[in-house]
């Protein structure tokens, strides 16, 4: 019997995967664990469109991406610090501040985690950082810290 999964299963399939299960163990564990539905035409039409909504909303996510990553290649995020006299920052720039910056200067959100920073940023000058905005899509922004 055919069925759609409803969520992982191990060693039967992954959820939204359309798999052939015996009669007897769809009918009597799958169906009422509500881990599955039969593979009929309605339930395939709903996975179908579940299916293409997902596709066209990745498709905008992407879209959104690259207008974004466009928009990011022309900024540079200034940042007013305290440093020493050898040009070393008193703390550093983090991840979270240049999310924040972005937020508030060009209304560009931007998590903190999808902006690629090994260490905080601790010296004086300009720095490029990397964000990875989407599967495929990375932008670079400029970061300039001058002392206070």
């Amino acid at each position: 019997m055919k069925v759609i999964l409803k969520q992982d299963i191990k060693g039967v399939g992954k959820k939204d995967q359309i798999v052939n299960a015996a009669d007897g163990y769809a009918r009597n564990y799958l169906f009422p664990k509500n881990l599955a539905v039969p593979a009929d035409t309605g339930n395939m039409n709903n996975l179908k469109a579940k299916n293409e909504s997902i596709a066209f909303r990745k498709e905008e996510d992407l879209k959104e991406a690259k207008e974004i990553a466009e928009k990011l290649k022309k900024i540079t995020l200034k940042f007013r610090v305290k440093a020493g006299d050898n040009g070393k920052l008193f703390g550093g720039v983090t991840a979270k501040e240049i999310s924040e910056a972005l937020k508030k200067e060009y209304n560009i959100s931007v998590d903190k985690k999808k902006i690629l920073l090994n260490e905080t940023i601790k010296n004086v000058g300009v720095t490029k950082v990397d964000l990875k905005l989407n599967e495929g899509v990375m932008a670079t922004v400029s970061i300039m810290i001058v002392t206070a």
